[in-house]
């Protein structure tokens, strides 16, 4: 229990009141070392230039800014945007092995599971992999007359992954809505009873953070494949405006940067 605030003993004084005391400089350390190891890691770079990128993409579909009202502008902001796009290739370049480690290290406990697990790792591996020969083409090194048909089939291979991926995580809210179901059942009689349950009370707290985590990102899979689905449409689907794509990209690097942040 907290001492009590009217207590007769009075704290020592702070011979160095402009020093801060050891927990604000702790916490002060800790969100800069957490900003250092968030920075550190490719995916955490990654997703902050794909939030630069599609915020200057809705920038130039929305009404904020018109090409004839300033030109130079308008030019400037979308060779950003572009140069943004080919600096994200970059940053994948031999990203493709972290999903072949994923696929050998995966367990999957039936056929269907095995399915989804290669659609999942195996369509994003070979996006990362073909992407890099997008990333030659768009930086010169390879004619440039490829770089669409390297485009089309990585859009392929990453909608196949999408689809897997969303269907692992949606198997894996099932199990998660049955396991908090049965631990919710089991908090609710320790209490009727009148027995402590902190224990279970921490496991059923971080099972609902884990199922909220998850949820977010199976919004974030299907903004990305619907990104995937625009590109093999060419920009010609019912669904292609600019500002809704420029928004699904939006919303995708913002739930993508708060799990990398919440992990690291």
């Amino acid at each position: 229990m907290d001492s009590d605030p009217k207590s007769s003993t009075s704290p020592a004084p702070n011979p160095n009141p402009s020093k801060l005391s050891p927990s604000k400089e702790q916490h002060h350390r800790d969100l800069l070392n957490h900003v250092e190891a968030y920075l550190a890691k490719r995916d955490g770079v990654d997703k902050l230039l794909k939030i630069s990128r599609y915020a200057t993409k809705l920038i130039l579909a929305s009404s904020l800014l018109q090409s004839s009202n300033n030109p130079a502008l308008y030019h400037r902001l979308k060779s950003f945007e572009s140069s943004v796009g080919v600096s994200r290739k970059a940053f994948r370049l031999g990203k493709f092995v972290q999903d072949l480690n994923a696929l050998r290290a995966s367990h999957h406990h039936s056929n269907r599971h095995l399915l989804f697990t290669l659609l999942a790792y195996g369509g994003e591996g070979f996006y990362y992999f073909v992407e890099q020969f997008v990333w030659l083409a768009k930086s010169g090194l390879i004619d440039p007359k490829h770089a669409r048909a390297f485009q089309k089939v990585s859009a392929w291979a990453e909608l196949v992954g999408y689809f897997g991926s969303v269907a692992l995580k949606l198997t894996d809210l099932n199990i998660i809505a049955e396991e908090e179901s049965c631990l919710a059942s089991s908090v609710e009689i320790s209490r009727l009873r009148g027995i402590g349950c902190v224990e279970e009370e921490s496991r059923l707290r971080k099972l609902r953070e884990k199922k909220t985590m998850k949820r977010l990102s199976v919004v974030q899979d299907l903004a990305d494949a619907v990104m995937a689905l625009d590109d093999i449409l060419d920009g010609n689907g019912p669904f292609s405006k600019p500002v809704f794509m420029a928004s699904a990209g939006l919303l995708s690097a913002l739930i993508s940067t708060h799990k990398n942040w919440v992990s690291c």
